[in-house]
């Protein structure tokens, strides 16, 4: 008879940002999900930009290396109308995948239509829809001041969601109503 493993892997989400970074934690062991950690890493302060980029780097590489992620989840930069900011995006988003790939840890991209979509139902939702549902979703006592962290774990369960059940073969939810039902959320 085979031996049926239990999943058991960590998932750092990761929202990308030149002034404001989120990153959000979660375990998943066999059906349940614990959120361990979120935050984020405030460069506002900071003038150069590179200066950001090598801080994105290296507090990328210490949260791999204090919670040892099999996996990362980072978010695509949407396509936007200043070109300025999205270089500056993508090159944030840069250093966090490269600190990812210098410890070989595999890195999978959604865009934030896709992480909306998988946390609510709804792909146009806002910032505030998506922490609410998670909210609820993750038993988090308290929202952090700054979304980017919520972000940040909805990026990291939206790829747990992808290697599960939630995406491939269900039907879209109508509503939200229809959504929090069929997550066993009582709104």
């Amino acid at each position: 008879m085979a031996q049926t493993s239990e999943k058991d892997r960590i998932i750092l989400g990761i929202d990308p940002g030149s002034n404001i970074m989120g990153y959000g934690i979660i375990h998943e062991k066999g059906k349940t999900i614990n959120l361990v950690a979120f935050g984020i890493v405030d460069m506002r302060k900071m003038d150069d930009h590179f200066t950001k980029l090598k801080y994105i780097f290296e507090r990328t590489t210490q949260l791999i290396d204090e919670f040892h992620p099999d996996e990362i989840a980072i978010e695509a930069p949407f396509q936007g109308k200043n070109v300025q900011s999205m270089l500056k995006l993508g090159r944030a988003q840069g250093a966090a995948i490269a600190a990812g790939l210098q410890r070989t840890i595999p890195i999978f991209e959604y865009a934030p239509r896709k992480v909306k979509l998988a946390i609510t139902g709804n792909g146009a939702a806002s910032k505030e829809q998506v922490a609410a549902m998670l909210q609820k979703l993750l038993k988090i006592e308290e929202l952090p001041e700054k979304l980017d962290a919520t972000d940040a774990i909805a990026i990291a369960m939206c790829h747990y969601y992808q290697k599960g059940s939630i995406v491939s073969g269900e039907s879209p939810c109508k509503s939200w109503k229809e959504y929090a039902a069929k997550k066993g959320i009582k709104v």
